[in-house]
């Protein structure tokens, strides 16, 4: 199984990227794994409360407002 995988950056992007690299004194390799896990964590989260005001929203109404005009005879 191939785990690689292609990338196309900005111009910009790779300049910031090498600039803070040498101001932080931190591998661009390193910046990059964690620009990313910031990223997923954000996203998950968004995901996580997109989730749970979809189920809010089917289990908004109470007992009699979800019955309400059914004729159950």
């Amino acid at each position: 199984m191939n785990n690689t995988l292609q990338f196309e950056l900005k111009q910009d992007t790779v300049d910031n990227l090498q600039a803070f690299s040498q101001i932080l004194k931190k591998d661009p390799n390193r910046m990059l794994e964690e620009a990313l896990e910031q990223y997923f964590q954000s996203e998950q989260q968004k995901l996580i409360e997109k989730n749970q005001d979809d189920e809010n929203a089917m289990t908004n109404l109470d007992y009699d407002e979800f019955w309400d005009g059914m004729d159950l005879d």
